[in-house]
């Protein structure tokens, strides 16, 4: 794709205040190349200025989807590129204000020759869904106003917690530090070895407790490469990790995404034999707290409604989910949703 291009969609995602790392060219690249291109067809369709600038990017993946995991009955939509496997949040397209009604437009005759399956969008995307847009789901991202400065979150009670927590973790020589965005080439291999070490103890944490996790090793190729596009912008943005460590051993990272005013939090892993001196609690505090420190006003936690998060006075934000019903697709994946929010009520 040429570097114009990138640096026009990059702007575009910097640029819409529903924007989130997940929309901007590094996520979804990183995605098609490793994730993506197994699943269906891609395509990346760009809307130009006439003075050459980028107006709009509409990135579009044509896939099948189950309509039951134990069944092998699948049925064709559209969806967006970056969605769905890997745990993207806040999803959607990318419009200047200028080009989002003919943006709108477009999808709404690709909608008359395709279902469109659009997962967890920023409740932003909302004007740019084509008629006959039914909502399918909502999913709660807490996120933590950084603002007021990390010592101001959470109850009186829960920051004496935090305030033990890290005496003794200190005691036993735990050191934390941040390990921000790599920018070129010669940065990366602690990066590699950083994320090896999240996978590696965020399965072994999970198993410990009797829990299935898809943070494993078929999704390392993607995390590689987003350390790698990221660092070859420049920018300073994208994957970043706080570690904890003892004697030069690491005993437990946090692994998200900094981008623009925002940390996401994507995942975590840490030595069970530290569960005793909240290991995990103390790392997750360590990382709101970098974030702070460095003018960040956000800590997403992205989905799930963990009740930690809410301890550190998260607030939710709600992505929502579509589908733009066509032909017997449509109305087959139509019922598998309607019968999904019937076994929740």
């Amino acid at each position: 794709m040429p570097a114009d291009v990138l640096d026009g969609w990059r702007e575009l995602a910097a640029a819409d205040p529903g924007g989130s790392w997940f929309t901007t060219p590094e996520w979804t690249l990183a995605w098609w190349e490793t994730l993506g291109a197994r699943q269906g067809s891609g395509e990346v369709v760009v809307w130009r200025e006439p003075d050459g600038r980028v107006g709009a990017v509409v990135p579009l993946l044509r896939t099948r989807r189950r309509l039951h995991p134990r069944a092998p009955l699948t049925v064709p939509c559209l969806t967006v590129l970056g969605s769905g496997p890997g745990a993207a949040d806040h999803c959607g397209v990318t419009a200047a204000p200028g080009r989002r009604a003919e943006v709108a437009d477009w999808l709404a005759r690709r909608a008359r020759r395709a279902t469109l399956l659009l997962t967890d969008l920023d409740a932003g995307q909302t004007p740019l869904l084509p008629p006959g847009a039914v909502e399918i789901g909502r999913t709660p991202c807490p996120r933590v106003d950084l603002t007021a400065g990390p010592d101001a979150l959470g109850s009186r009670q829960f920051r004496a917690d935090l305030r033990r927590y890290g005496r003794k973790l200190a005691a036993e020589g735990i050191t934390f530090r941040w390990v921000a965005p790599a920018v070129g080439g010669g940065e990366l291999a602690e990066r590699f070895a950083l994320l090896d070490t999240v996978l590696r103890l965020h399965r072994l944490r999970r198993a410990a407790v009797g829990r299935p996790t898809t943070f494993d090793a078929a999704r390392a190729p993607l995390h590689v490469r987003l350390i790698e596009r990221s660092a070859a912008t420049g920018r300073g943005e994208g994957p970043a990790f706080l570690v904890a460590e003892r004697d030069g051993e690491v005993a437990g990272v946090l692994y998200g995404f900094r981008w623009r005013d925002t940390f996401a939090y994507y995942q975590i892993g840490w030595d069970q034999a530290w569960a005793p001196l909240r290991l995990g609690t103390a790392v997750i505090a360590e990382a709101v707290r970098a974030a702070a420190g460095q003018g960040l006003t956000t800590f997403d936690f992205l989905r799930g409604t963990d009740p930690y998060k809410y301890r550190f006075d998260a607030v939710d934000r709600e992505d929502v989910s579509w589908l733009v019903p066509h032909g017997l697709s449509g109305a087959l994946l139509g019922l598998k949703y309607r019968a999904k929010e019937a076994r929740q009520v």
